[in-house]
């Protein structure tokens, strides 16, 4: 028995999917069918209660003949009992005649509100009982014919439209993917809004009832919410209903701060809705949402509201981060919009502590509270990370000179904000197995969701982000050793020199000489070193391949001895007699290029399997790599990248011993 209501519960859910999906035209087609063979049951059901009050009852027609208006006109009297009867045959027979699908001949049309009214008609005649009991079957014989006849008719229809619409699955799935099918069949089906709708309409529902039975009054709002909110997550498709209503209210709150922040672009606060909803969505079914009492589900929905609270503070500093970095590179003058972006790293700062606070007041430690602790302190540890590297850029801003001790200050300070986050990846991974060892034993459908988004959550924010810190540490390690064994070059070699950076474009008032004889920052070539061995400007090998003492004048005559020299023309020789003039508009893009670009920042799958793992931690990074202010702000929420393309474009750019300039005195035509 069982299985058969399964079996059951399964062909109706599938018939409604497929109807679901059809397109509008269709669906209003089976809506339309559906109403019109309702109607005929109706109209059944009408005619038979009419009967059965006109059965034991004087005859009507008696008195009509007879004009005996008192028993007529009588307020218990049967005219008075069968008149909303007539009415309402007389409009379900004019409904049918305008929805139903079926053949439309003109006379039939007019007839049907007097077919569908005909058994109360001939009731008021003196029939036998035994022949008013079929009146009704016979009234129903002819919109039940023309239903059949739709149907025969439509069935060839029906099957076109399911061909064609597998056709264009089948070839929307082979041009696009699965995917690009599922997502656009979501948003023509438009089925947030449906669920919204839904979840709107029962809580309107449930707020009526408890008004008519007089349960809503000025004292006992909050229980009412209560009730409400538990009401709104009693069963699967509710918990999806309220999930969409979460999204829209987590997507205005982006928008929100959005529009404070003075910026209308950023893919996090386009992706904020969905990712909120499908975080409270997995949460909900992690944690047995709809299986529990009314009590423990209130207790249990504004848990997960707590962590769903901290994953929207984590967004917005995904949202105001670049702009601060963009802030600072940029040396924008205007104090608004510094002032705006602050403000939101205050709240960002001040948030989690008032929420923390909130919570450890009112319950005692385990493992949801843990979690939220976590995700709230990472949230600061963020911002203030944030905030001390918007400040070395405002610094470094302000500075006339370069700051070679820049990029080592800012590799500091995000190595330890990103150490820290790491360490909270590996707490909540331990604090979510204790909870799916010990918490989770009735839940197991929980369970196993808890135990897929661990192993998620194990993989990308903990063993793929220790292994890219690892990475990015060693380059930085053998840079600084490649560094290292470059000779320095002297007041007098920077003097004779008397140019910029070739990478940065900065001036250079201390600089490394690589084994080709060239000259560059040491900061800048160590970014450099992360890409390649070779020089930026002749792709020489850069470094000394042997022991010999660089700093010594005869080891380096030797090995200019050594180097092919190249051959010159006369107009070369000449350039090389006249002194060379520095070009000040290319020192003043000093921050144009940058050589390598690398920061970290949450994904969107990222962040609801790290919260969901608990439940869960943001993207970890043990170590990164400093680039330029301009380039931090325009790759702020990306994962790690190296940009080659914009060095060899700079370094072929760049002004050094090797550019030519010819000479007004040179005698040189066009």
């Amino acid at each position: 028995m069982c299985v058969h209501c399964c079996q059951e519960k399964l062909s109706c859910l599938i018939c409604a999917l497929c109807i679901v999906m059809l397109w509008t035209r269709h669906l209003v087609m089976v809506y339309m069918f559906v109403i019109s063979l309702g109607l005929t049951f109706l109209s059944h059901w009408s005619n038979v209660s009419a009967l059965a009050i006109m059965e034991n009852s004087p005859c009507i027609l008696e008195d009509v003949l007879s004009m005996n208006t008192t028993r007529l006109l009588d307020t218990g009297s049967v005219v008075v009992a069968i008149a909303p009867h007539v009415v309402a045959q007389w409009f379900m027979g004019m409904l049918f005649a305008y929805i139903h699908l079926g053949p439309r001949y003109t006379i039939l049309q007019k007839a049907m509100p007097v077919i569908f009214a005909s058994p109360i008609i001939l009731a008021t005649l003196p029939l036998k009982p035994r022949m008013l009991k079929y009146l009704p079957l016979v009234a129903d014989a002819v919109p039940l014919m023309l239903t059949k006849i739709t149907l025969l008719i439509s069935a060839m229809d029906a099957g076109k439209t399911v061909y064609n619409g597998y056709q264009y699955a089948m070839n929307f799935v082979s041009n696009f993917g699965l995917s690009a099918l599922i997502e656009n069949e979501w948003q023509r089906l438009n089925v947030p809004s449906v669920l919204r709708v839904f979840w709107t309409i029962r809580i309107t529902q449930g707020f009526v009832s408890m008004m008519l039975r007089d349960e809503v009054n000025t004292t006992n709002i909050l229980p009412t919410l209560q009730t409400l909110l538990v009401d709104g997550c009693g069963t699967l498709t509710a918990v999806l209903g309220m999930t969409s209503v979460i999204s829209v209210i987590s997507h205005y709150i982006g928008k929100a701060f959005q529009w404070y922040l003075l910026t209308f672009d950023n893919e996090e606060e386009k992706s904020l809705g969905t990712v909120s909803a499908v975080l409270f969505y997995i949460l909900a079914l992690q944690t047995g949402l709809t299986s529990l009492a009314p009590d423990k589900r209130f207790v249990r929905l504004c848990r997960n509201l707590s962590l769903l609270i901290t994953a929207l503070l984590h967004f917005i500093h995904n949202i105001v981060s670049p702009i601060l970095m963009s802030l600072s590179a940029a040396r924008n003058p205007s104090r608004k919009r510094h002032f705006r972006a602050l403000t939101v790293c205050a709240f960002l700062v001040l948030a989690p502590i008032c929420l923390l606070v909130a919570l450890w007041r009112r319950h005692s430690p385990s493992t949801w509270l843990l979690a939220v602790t976590a995700f709230s302190v990472e949230v600061v540890v963020k911002v203030l990370v944030s905030l001390a590297t918007y400040t070395l850029f405002l610094l470094d801003a302000c500075r006339q000179t370069f700051w070679e001790k820049l990029d080592d200050y800012l590799y500091y300070v995000r190595a330890f904000g990103n150490s820290i986050e790491f360490c909270f990846g590996i707490l909540l991974f331990f604090n979510g197995a204790w909870i799916l060892v010990f918490e989770s034993a009735q839940n197991a459908t929980g369970g196993a969701i808890r135990a897929i988004m661990m192993c998620i959550h194990a993989y990308f924010n903990i063993w793929c982000e220790a292994r890219a810190g690892w990475s990015v540490f060693m380059k930085r390690r053998s840079a600084v050793h490649k560094i290292s064994t470059l000779p320095e070059a002297t007041p007098a070699q920077l003097h004779a020199f008397d140019d910029v950076c070739a990478i940065c474009y900065q001036e250079m008032h201390s600089a490394k000489i690589t084994r080709c004889r060239h000259f560059f920052h040491g900061v800048c070539l160590r970014k450099w070193l992360y890409v390649q061995d070779r020089c930026p400007l002749c792709h020489e090998i850069m470094m000394y391949t042997d022991r010999t003492d660089v700093t010594d004048p005869n080891a380096i005559q030797q090995q200019e001895q050594a180097a092919p020299v190249p051959i010159r023309n006369r107009e070369d020789n000449a350039l090389d007699n006249r002194s060379r003039s520095t070009d000040e508009n290319n020192s003043s893009s000093s921050t144009s290029a940058s050589l390598l670009s690398s920061s970290s920042g949450s994904s969107a799958t990222a962040a609801v399997g790290s919260v969901s793992s608990s439940l869960g931690s943001s993207n970890y990074t043990m170590a990164s790599t400093t680039a330029h202010p301009s380039q931090t702000a325009a790759n702020s929420t990306s994962a790690s990248t190296t940009s080659t393309t914009a060095a060899v474009a700079t370094a072929a750019a760049s002004n050094t011993t090797h550019s030519f300039r010819f000479s007004p005195d040179l005698d040189v035509q066009d």
